[in-house]
């Protein structure tokens, strides 16, 4: 049953939020009247969607992704193109609300609902002669630490490989207008933001500032041009930026009214400014997108099995030469075909369980031929959707196997060595195995040096795939320079230089020096971070 201040805030709005208003519930009486809207929910997977209106297929859609730190302004900004989209006036009086209270949206959603997109119908030709989607994205560097910041990627990823959405016409970058100065944390931020696209979405990436007081925003421009956030630039070479305050559904008084009309004026201005820009932009397919983020995760994967097969390959190495220097000292013992022991660092692999808490982890995809660890955090509930398979093969262990070689399970394969002792016939029995016509001949010292070539090939093979994944990023992302690409470039210098490879050594040592105080302020705050987590 409605009261009088809501049939008053009804009879004074234009009818064509009856509909919406009967189906809303009132929590502000206002001026303005605010109403918390109740679209229609569907959970895609790890996503939510609300929509609002029904869609007509023949109308233009366009999409617009926010980013940003939390506590930026993205929840009240999102509100704001939901009534921007719907035609609310000043004069009317009224403001509608699709974001739900943080008390009520932590109830009804799980953990994993990170990434929500709002889809706002059947107002084309108020304002905007296109429907409109809205993505909003958890804010970078929140309470929940840097994982929740690389989990954000993932669902990110999961949306534009969804088949959801194709296309972005802006990447706006939510920043408040108080911000002052360029924090280790919001350089991390910056690069977290940019490293998920490829470099044909930089001219539709803009910053959204928050709080504005409509005055050119000095210190935030600072900060963007020395963070080297990669964005669209104007012809004065300035990053492209569109002023909202924060202020719309404050309620009126007598006192602040005139206050509040010219905050709600910069916000429409900055609106109109950002639509205009919406509509001379072209879309970005996503495709390229998902290729970098795609790319991102098999380098993770690849460098992390990387270093686990070089690892074991060196135990082996190591294993080999002891078994060598061990037969040499028994030559003579071995010409008169006597019996001997030797001691030799055996090395073999177990199981052992992951001591990883969150809902988000599904299990560490192992390879059961290979005994390998193919990706540790995958996210997917099924193993065919898991980043390192493609075409049903997996793109991370030795032997490329099938999906149906794979478990995803809560462990993982750990290499350990122990002391054993081996009599001449149990040596011959491991390295002969398998010799056949002229390799018969061969000695049991010259076996041991084969395999050791062997396994230096395979090494340096590993070597090479994962600088090919270094360069690939170099080519196809926006931001080459991110944290999720310097990490690995301190192994991969070490172990090519071991491998005498100079022009490899060279060009990953150019990518290095690159490393400039935003990626230094970066790596701060995420070794910052990752101590303040540890409990």
């Amino acid at each position: 049953m409605w009261d009088l201040s809501t049939f008053y805030s009804i009879s004074n709005t234009s009818s064509k939020y009856e509909d919406f208003i009967s189906r809303s519930v009132l929590i502000q009486s206002g001026p303005p009247a605010v109403y918390q809207l109740r679209p229609k929910k569907e959970n895609i997977g790890s996503l939510r969607r609300m929509t609002l209106g029904e869609r007509n297929v023949n109308k233009i859609n366009k999409t617009i992704l926010l980013v940003g730190e939390t506590g930026s302004g993205k929840s009240t900004l999102v509100n704001a193109l939901v009534n921007y989209a719907m035609g609310v006036k000043w004069e009317d009086d009224v403001w509608f609300k699709i974001i739900e209270d943080e008390k009520e949206r932590l109830e009804q959603e799980s953990q994993t609902s990170d990434v929500m997109v709002y889809q706002v119908f059947g107002f084309e030709g108020e304002t905007l002669p296109y429907s409109l989607t809205i993505i909003d994205t958890p804010g970078y560097g929140d309470t929940r630490g840097i994982k929740q910041d690389d989990i954000i990627s993932k669902r990110l990823l999961d949306l534009f490989r969804s088949g959801e959405l194709h296309e972005v016409n802006a990447v706006g970058l939510v920043l408040t207008a108080s911000v002052n100065r360029l924090s280790d944390r919001m350089r991390y931020i910056f690069d977290s933001v940019v490293s998920l696209f490829g470099k044909d979405m930089e001219k539709n990436i803009v910053a959204l500032i928050t709080h504005s007081n409509g005055l050119i925003p000095e210190n935030v421009l600072k900060a963007l041009d020395s963070a080297k956030v990669k964005c669209a630039r104007n012809e004065k070479n300035q990053p492209v930026y569109f002023l909202f305050d924060n202020c719309q559904n404050t309620e009126r008084t007598q006192g602040n009214k005139s206050v509040l009309e010219t905050a709600w004026e910069t916000s429409m201005r900055g609106m109109n400014e950002f639509t205009a820009f919406m509509e001379k932009s072209g879309p970005q397919n996503v495709i390229k997108t998902v290729e970098v983020l795609d790319s991102r995760t098999s380098l993770t994967a690849c460098i992390q099995n990387l270093k686990e097969r070089v690892e074991f390959t060196e135990q082996k190495q190591r294993e080999n030469q002891q078994t060598q220097e061990a037969l040499k000292k028994h030559e003579e013992e071995m010409k008169r075909n006597e019996e001997f022991t030797v001691e030799v660092d055996e090395i073999y692999k177990v199981k052992e369980r992951i001591k990883r808490k969150g809902l988000l982890f599904k299990g560490a995809v192992c390879c059961t031929v290979c005994e390998e660890n193919c990706h540790y955090s995958c996210t997917h509930m099924g193993l065919k959707h898991c980043e390192v398979m493609k075409d049903g093969r997996c793109t991370s262990c030795t032997r490329k196997c099938p999906v149906s070689d794979h478990v995803k399970e809560k462990w993982i394969y750990v290499t350990k060595t122990r002391k054993v002792q081996k009599t001449q016939q149990d040596v011959k029995e491991k390295y002969e195995r398998g010799k056949a016509g002229c390799e018969e001949t061969t000695s049991l010292l010259e076996t041991l040096e084969k395999q050791m070539e062997k396994l230096q090939k395979e090494k340096d093979q590993m070597l090479e795939k994962s600088f090919k994944h270094v360069v690939r990023l170099d080519q196809i992302a926006l931001n080459v320079d991110s944290l999720s690409t310097h990490v690995h470039l301190d192994f991969l210098i070490e172990k090519m230089k071991e491998k005498g490879d100079a022009e490899k050594v060279q060009k990953l040592e150019e990518m290095k020096s690159r490393e400039d105080e935003g990626t230094r302020a970066g790596l701060r705050y995420r070794l910052t971070a990752a101590k303040g987590s540890v409990k």
